[in-house]
């Protein structure tokens, strides 16, 4: 879209040169032919290192945005992105695309569906209710178990195995809301990336990212009924038990092992090597590594254990 159109579209001024924008993305990512936005106090800092052609702002932060970048000011930045989101969206199929490809020694159920565009590697096993949508791509020994949904654009490694019924690049839960408690939808305009050698349990769900990619790195292993919400990143060889989740922008390091219903809060940063015992609340970053924890909110596990026993004794 040209720029011109989308500050017609937030109700922006814009006096400018008119240029052509390819895309939405975050402060950091956003190249000189994308959009970005600043709605949040804590990512005024990445403005000015921003390289987005246009940022959508308030008129508190417009002084921030660099003089390569046009500031397009508006009363509701956040709202705003949400609106013009939409406009990026792709169409949920691609039936213009090219044929499927379909990998040597590959054997795809009739009652499968694989869209347009999608690339299916070698020795791969496609059972009955699959969806594999538009521009997907697998990687070669993977095996699709009944009723596994891929959405569009998503990239899925080599020797994966996802179970029966899980979901990955649905629509991550991103919405805006005005004064009036009125609800607007962030289109997840992302993917997901499945690295190599990963398993994930039956009826897990991995949503796609807002920009950019939620990320399920090498070896990672992950249970029955687990969330992993929007632009997520999970370290090599991770573990995730049935029943946990993480919130969104959350980032897991290396072999982080996290038990039943544990669930972390967004935004968070977890150092590789620790373990979290089930039912975990997990609300702040954790910067050790190697330890173990438990509780809510989370605590050293030793001092839990000693807490509980504390609190037993009162109750006698």
């Amino acid at each position: 879209m040209k720029l011109s159109e989308i500050a017609k579209i937030i109700g922006a001024s814009f006096d400018g040169e008119d240029i052509e924008i390819d895309s939405m993305n975050t402060l950091s990512d956003a190249t000189s032919n994308e959009l970005s936005f600043v709605a949040n106090s804590k990512y005024v800092k990445e403005i000015a290192n921003s390289k987005a052609a246009a940022i959508i702002c308030d008129e508190k932060t417009a002084s921030e945005v660099p003089k390569e970048s046009v500031a397009l000011v508006v009363a509701a930045p956040y709202w705003q992105m949400a609106v013009v989101s939409e406009y990026f969206a792709p169409p949920l199929e691609d039936n213009d695309a090219k044929e499927a490809i379909i990998g040597e020694g590959s054997v795809i159920s009739p009652k499968a569906e694989v869209a347009n565009g999608a690339v299916i590697g070698k020795n791969v096993q496609i059972m009955a209710g699959v969806y594999v949508g538009s521009n997907v791509t697998i990687g070669d020994n993977v095996i699709l178990y009944p009723n596994v949904v891929i959405y569009r654009d998503c990239k899925i490694g080599s020797n994966c195995i996802i179970h029966a019924n899980s979901t990955i690049g649905s629509d991550g839960f991103g919405f805006a809301t005005n004064a009036q408690g009125v609800h607007k939808k962030i289109y997840q305009n992302g993917n997901v990336i499945l690295e190599d050698d990963i398993e994930i349990g039956s009826s897990t769900t991995i949503d796609r990212a807002v920009f950019g990619a939620t990320l399920i790195k090498k070896g990672v292993r992950i249970d029955n009924l687990v969330q992993i919400g929007h632009n997520c990143e999970i370290g090599e060889y991770s573990v995730l038990v049935a029943q946990s989740g993480s919130a969104g922008s959350t980032k897991l390091g290396r072999n982080v092992v996290v038990g039943g219903q544990a669930a972390f809060a967004g935004h968070l940063e977890v150092a590789p090597f620790n373990t979290f015992a089930a039912r975990s609340g997990i609300t702040k970053s954790i910067k050790e590594s190697g330890k173990t924890f438990a509780g809510f909110p989370v605590m050293n596990h030793r001092e839990w254990l000693k807490l509980q026993v504390k609190l037993a004794r009162l109750i006698k």
